[in-house]
Parts: structure tokens; C-alpha cells; sequence
């Protein structure tokens, strides 16, 4: 992955600590992983984002920096990657994995109205979260995982590119 790229968007350890607002987190992100761009910290923390990111549930950037610190990967990336599913993408989002669950779990798919109340949640919602669960854990894995992979499969092979590359600059002549 490009270092340099991903270090521009990420805020450094320094700064965190440094927050007026996120000071009472100095000794949990004092872990130098948290915030590395190696090739474990940078794969686990796209599996934790993109897997969170799928997950029908409030608070996900919390529950994301928690499963950061947890598995020790790169917090400011498994954060960031929870905002796939924000207000715009949330609806599109969450009928797909909605039809996903309810063809898994082969139920009738039903036409639901969404209005944001209390009403609808303890009415609508319970009628329909195990479609909507399956089909967002099934999506979240899948995306996740898929993810992971991807990542550690481009990092390898810039690590091998840049291998040759050194090795053929060194075997050239040098001129003086």
C-alpha cells in the first residue's frame, strides 16, 4: 500500500493524544500499532470497517475503535471505513442486505415503509431484523474478509515490487 498516501489522511498518534477532547484515551492509544502502516495493522482494520460498516447498529465508529484496539490494528482506518454506510448510502444499503437475508433465510421479502420513530421500530423492525441481520453479518463478512484479502495481496505485491526494483538498480553499471 502507498505509505505516503494513506499518511495524509491519517491523523498521527501525537495528535490524538494532543486532542483537548480525546485526552482521557493517552494510555489506550499509547499501542505504536494503532496508528502503524504496516501490512496487518492496515488488512485487519479494513476487515473491522468494512464489516461494521454493513452491521444494522448505532454507535458504529465506537464499536469499530473498540474492535480496533482489540485486535490491535489501525484505528484511524477501521473508523473512517464505518462511513461507507452514512445517511445517503444507508437505505440502499440496508434493503440489499435485507433481500440478501430474506432470500437466505427464505422468507416472503416484505414492502416496508420506513418512518423514523419509536412506533415503527417496536412495530416494523421486529418483524424484520433476522433478514436484516443475516443479510448484513453475510454482506459484512463477505465485504470484510474480501477486503482483508485484497489488501494484503496488493501490500505483497508492492513489497515484491519494489524488491525487484532496488535489485535491478543495483545490478546497473555505475557510472562516474
Amino acid at each position: 500500500m502507498p505509505k505516503k498516501f494513506l499518511k495524509r489522511f491519517i491523523p498521527s498518534q501525537q495528535f490524538i493524544k494532543d486532542h483537548p477532547s480525546l485526552r482521557f484515551l493517552g494510555p489506550v492509544v499509547g499501542d505504536p500499532n494503532l496508528f502503524h502502516l504496516n501490512r496487518y495493522s492496515v488488512s485487519m482494520a479494513f476487515l473491522v470497517g468494512m464489516f461494521l460498516a454493513f452491521f444494522p447498529m448505532p454507535a458504529q465508529m465506537i464499536a469499530a475503535a473498540i474492535i480496533a484496539l482489540w485486535v490491535r490494528c489501525n484505528l484511524p482506518i477501521a473508523v473512517a471505513l464505518v462511513w461507507i454506510s452514512n445517511p445517503v448510502t444507508i437505505p440502499p444499503i440496508f434493503f440489499a442486505t435485507y433481500s440478501l437475508g430474506a432470500w437466505i433465510l427464505d422468507t416472503p421479502a416484505m414492502n416496508i415503509n420506513v418512518t423514523l420513530s419509536w412506533a415503527w421500530i417496536n412495530g416494523e423492525l421486529t418483524r424484520i431484523w433476522k433478514p436484516l441481520l443475516t443479510g448484513s453479518i453475510i454482506t459484512g463478512l463477505f465485504c470484510g474478509v474480501t477486503s482483508y484479502t485484497i489488501i494484503n495481496i496488493i501490500w505483497r505485491w508492492q513489497v515484491i515490487h519494489q524488491w525487484k526494483k532496488r535489485k535491478s538498480k543495483r545490478k546497473q553499471p555505475q557510472i562516474k
